[in-house]
This record gives C-alpha cells, sequence and structure tokens, in this order.
C-alpha cells in the first residue's frame, strides 16, 4: 500500500503566493474555514433526509457536527452520488467522506480511514419466505442481490464459493443492485430471492417496514465503516483522530450511538486504517 506524502508542493506554492489553491487542490481546508464532507442520503440510520423536515439527519450527521465542534469547526455537508465521493476528495471539493463508507483495502492507497462502526453483510428475505430459508444454504443456487457500489457481492460470491460450491451444491447467482433500496424493491417484486445489507442498518429498514423481512444466519464477514481523509491531509487526520478520541472516551460517542439504535455496532477505542 502507498504511504508517502508530499510535503514540497505547499511550500512551492506559498512561496509563489498560490497557498490557496493549492491547498484546494490537495483537498486541504484553510484554517478555521467549515469541514466539507461528502455524504449520500441514503443509508438510515447512517444519514437520510427527514421526511417531515427534509434535513439531513442520522448517526453520521451527529457523528460529524459532534466533531467538527471538538475542533471548533462546523461542517458543511455536500451531497453527492456514492460513485463521485472518492473523487471529489481527490479533487479537493470535500476535505472528509462521512457517509458509512467501508474500509476496504482497495481505498487505502488513496485514503487514510478513520474507522468508527463494526459492521458485516446480512442476508435477508422476506418474511413470507422465511420458513425456505431456515439456514444459510439454502440461499445455495438462488438469486442474492446487493449494492454494485458495496464490495457485499465480492463477499456474497466468496461466501458462495466456501460455503455451496466446495459442498457440491449450485453457487449463488450474485445479482448487482441500484443501491440497497432498489435491492428491497426487487426483492418484493420476486426477482431476488435474498438480498444483503450491512447489518447496522436493518434494525432501521425492518422497524420502517414492520413484519416484511426476516434474517438468514449471522452477518457473514467482518468490516468497519471509516471516516474518509486524503492521504496528503496529515494535520485533518491528526486533528479529527484527536477529536474522535475525546468523543470516545466521554461517552459522546457512545450516546449518538445508541440514539440511532448502533449500541451494537460501536468500537471501543479510536482504530487507523484496520487491516494495516
Amino acid at each position: 500500500m502507498a504511504r508517502n506524502t508530499l510535503t514540497g508542493i505547499g511550500l512551492l506554492a506559498v512561496a509563489l503566493g498560490l497557498a490557496a489553491p493549492a491547498a484546494q487542490a490537495q483537498g486541504m481546508r484553510a484554517k478555521g474555514a467549515p469541514i466539507r464532507a461528502a455524504v449520500v442520503s441514503n443509508y438510515p440510520p447512517l444519514e437520510y433526509k427527514d421526511p417531515a423536515s427534509g434535513k439531513l439527519v442520522g448517526f453520521d450527521i451527529d457523528l460529524g457536527e459532534a466533531l467538527a465542534a471538538r475542533l471548533g469547526s462546523t461542517i458543511k455537508w455536500e451531497e453527492t452520488s456514492f460513485d463521485q465521493m472518492m473523487s471529489s476528495l481527490a479533487t479537493g471539493r470535500v476535505d472528509i467522506i462521512l457517509s458509512g463508507m467501508t474500509d476496504i483495502p482497495a481505498r487505502r492507497d488513496a485514503v487514510r480511514f478513520i474507522d468508527y462502526l463494526k459492521t458485516g453483510p446480512q442476508f435477508y428475505v422476506l418474511g413470507a419466505r422465511a420458513t425456505e430459508f431456515a439456514s444459510t444454504e439454502a440461499l445455495c443456487g438462488k438469486k442474492v442481490g446487493a449494492s454494485r457500489r458495496t464490495s457485499f457481492l465480492a463477499e456474497i460470491a466468496k461466501w458462495s464459493d466456501a460455503h455451496c460450491v466446495k459442498a457440491g451444491k449450485p453457487a449463488i447467482i450474485v445479482a448487482g443492485t441500484d443501491g440497497s433500496a432498489d435491492a428491497r424493491t426487487q426483492l418484493r417484486q420476486g426477482r431476488l430471492d435474498a438480498a444483503v445489507q450491512g447489518g447496522e442498518t436493518l434494525n432501521y429498514i425492518f422497524g420502517q417496514e414492520p413484519n416484511t423481512y426476516a434474517l438468514v444466519g449471522k452477518p457473514f464477514a467482518f468490516q468497519y465503516v471509516g471516516l474518509a481523509i486524503g492521504r496528503k491531509d496529515e494535520a485533518l487526520s491528526t486533528e479529527l483522530a484527536g477529536a474522535m478520541d475525546q468523543l470516545i472516551a466521554d461517552g459522546s460517542y457512545a450516546k449518538i450511538a445508541a440514539k440511532w439504535g448502533l449500541a451494537d455496532y460501536t468500537v471501543s477505542k479510536l482504530i487507523l486504517d484496520s487491516a494495516d
């Protein structure tokens, strides 16, 4: 993994009187400026639009506001698509990504993660078909969908190889969907037999649509969700890590998690780039 940082560019920019543009190009905010955070408002309870007010709400929103307050700053939420988040960070349109992004090795060459939630992909089906899936092995040969923007498709295929193919059973038919909401729609329409979503979101979803879905087994992989910062922006990374440490130590983080029903998914200490 790349771990090099560039330090000469900023000094040269100052000498040329171009410090502000250089900072923008590197994704670094000016001192005292709001922290610009990329967010995709379709992943409750982490981030979504409150139906009554239209405002951004959720665990990530409260956490971002708390982190910014600890730094004596504010946070400016920049709504975007999941596909655009990494490029927005790389080009300096935002300073961080705080939007339920999974910390996976493929992303770490470009960003540094401060991991703040534990998660895992979870199989679920329509409640009306729950008896067909008394065990996870019943998923073998079935069509299972998940958002194509996540790592869940690869995780499903990996699980299928280990638990279906190696046991002489037909492989799961893995289907990419246009987000988790589309997966649920296809599930209700009968176009999918099962779906996969991060376990941290399912309590909320099940509460919004009671008696509609049923879990199959337990989360079948282990991952972290992390706040992403450009690797060149070491100063902001250090500041945010310190603020996160404080929120964990004084119980503020636990209170935010409890508010959103995520107490079972919290971390007990600060985690940076979990798989380094």
